[in-house]
């Protein structure tokens, strides 16, 4: 109980500072008035009187400040309630296409006693919380009254990597939220602190940058006790959700950082180059599985794995896992793929299964690269009457013996910059030598597979991989890196020629 009552005072905090805030803004008009009825009745400057000057003057001082005053309120009301606060873009989820997953959450809430969820909605993210009903989530509600209560947010990653028990043990403190959303002065300060958050946009000038201040001015003086509110409300929660599921709920937390660790690899290493050539892989979700699996049998970090294999996975919960990965994959690439490599809005992506990932993406990934390097090759070339050759390993590997690794970075860098194909977010800057390495090393898979002895391939935990005799030959990469940065051939030669990797012959771009 100690946690409601901080909650609530916290709140009525926040509600006294709007108060206060409502009171200055009517002050000076309440004093005009009382001057005006002074005026009036003769009691403040009467018509005539030694004083009449001085109180008219002071009349008039006192109307102007209550204009402005009055007016500097209205607009910031009016900013404050046209103000929409930021709705996390997810996908909804309606009671047809997951009745069992809303019954789970139905009987939580009614075994916490809580109001339930107004909808459920999944998020391309390892988090879940509660979010104010959106009106595009409200034609989910089932009933009128349900329309007040918050939807329920759930990280997709968890449905498909965990088991059913594991998601209720996990969503118990979330759904257990609710009851906060419920309290009616928790939800009016949570509302006055998002409208004043909302209403901050750009830098302005004039009129509403004096808004601007204005607001800024409230939400600093509503911060602390804003963030003390949710720390109460979250405690509350987590108490009240101590009697549901309690010991599962310690291992639930495990398979968290587990389902967060698997789906960053597969975010950064696996997705990003299908986003980067257009192609959004279809089903993450389902990949996050084949990640983690695989992870399990190479690291002690998944132990465990097969013993939970016979407990129900939470994705049972839906009507159509393989419809609702695919919408959120796309959210996915929508929201963290940017504009890929060939400018294309984002609203053009092509979706992408995983079996053609290796055609669709390793591949003409590695071409593209290869055609990039070729460019930056041919651009790098200098004296009078050099001419442009053909894109082999030979030439390549020739330039880099010859000590030509950081002014061929340089020309890649510029051409990359020149093109427009820079990386989208997930993807940290790189350095120049960094990217001829990948680009380098893209040309030798080309060249491994244009002469039939090599393959593209996924690794669920690495993305592109290029197999040999079905086999993947990681020592490649410290052979190239050896050529570009300290100009040592030799070994990377030598592994070509024992391979059967062609040199003199012409790369396909």
């Amino acid at each position: 109980m100690a946690a409601v009552d901080a909650a609530r005072a916290r709140a009525q905090a926040v509600l006294r500072i709007r108060g206060l805030a409502l009171a200055v803004a009517a002050l000076p008009a309440a004093l005009a008035v009382v001057l005006l009825a002074g005026r009036f009745t003769g009691r403040l400057g009467a018509p005539g009187s030694a004083d009449a000057a001085g109180w008219d003057a002071a009349r008039w001082v006192v109307c102007a400040v209550a204009v402005v005053t009055l007016t500097l309120a209205y607009l910031a009301a009016r900013a404050h309630a046209r103000a929409v606060p930021p709705v996390t873009p997810a996908v909804p989820l309606d009671a047809a296409a997951a009745p069992e997953l809303y019954r789970l959450i139905n009987e939580l809430a009614e075994r916490l006693e809580v109001p339930a969820p107004s909808a459920i909605a999944l998020t391309p993210d390892c988090d879940s919380w509660l979010e104010d009903a959106h009106p595009r989530l409200r034609v989910l509600a089932r009933r009128p009254a349900d329309l007040p209560a918050p939807v329920l947010v759930i990280g997709s990653p968890f449905l498909w990597w965990m088991r059913a028990g594991e998601l209720r043990a996990l969503l118990a403190p979330v759904v257990a939220g609710t009851a906060a959303a419920a309290d009616p002065e928790i939800a009016a300060a949570r509302r006055f602190v998002r409208s004043l958050d909302a209403a901050l946009g750009e830098p302005r000038r004039g009129p509403a940058a004096l808004i601007d201040r204005i607001t800024r001015t409230l939400l600093g003086a509503c911060r602390e006790h804003s963030a003390e509110l949710e720390r109460s409300v979250a405690a509350w929660a987590s108490d009240q959700a101590k009697a549901v599921d309690y010991g599962l709920r310690i291992a639930a937390q495990e398979q968290v950082g587990l389902a967060y660790a698997g789906w960053d690899r597969l975010l950064t290493r696996v997705a990003l180059p299908a986003w980067r050539l257009g192609r959004h892989p279809a089903h993450l979700n389902a990949g996050v599985v084949a990640a983690l699996t695989e992870l399990s049998r190479r690291d002690r970090l998944a132990d465990g794995y097969e013993t939970r294999l016979g407990d129900r996975p939470a994705c049972d919960l839906l009507e159509e896992p393989g419809e609702i990965d695919a919408a959120v994959s796309l959210l996915a690439a929508e929201l963290l793929g940017g504009e890929h490599s060939f400018g294309t809005p984002a609203k053009g992506w092509q979706e992408l299964d995983w079996a053609d990932y290796p055609a669709q993406v390793v591949d003409r990934g590695w071409r593209v690269q290869a055609a990039a390097l070729q460019a930056a090759l041919d651009g790098a070339m200098t004296g009078p009457g050099g001419r442009q050759a053909g894109p082999t390993l030979t030439r390549l590997l020739a330039r880099l013996a010859d000590g030509d690794g950081e002014p061929l970075a340089a020309a890649l860098t510029t051409h990359l910059a020149r093109t427009g194909r820079v990386a989208p977010p997930l993807q940290p800057e790189r350095s120049g030598r960094d990217l001829l390495v990948d680009h380098v090393t893209a040309m030798v898979c080309c060249a491994a597979v244009d002469t039939a002895v090599g393959a593209p391939g996924l690794d669920w935990l690495d993305g592109p991989v290029l197999l040999i005799d079905g086999v993947r030959r990681a020592e490649l990469a410290t052979l190239v890196a050896q050529a570009v940065e300290q100009g040592k051939d030799a070994p990377l030669r030598v592994w070509l020629e024992a391979a059967g990797i062609r040199l003199e012959r012409p790369v396909r771009l």
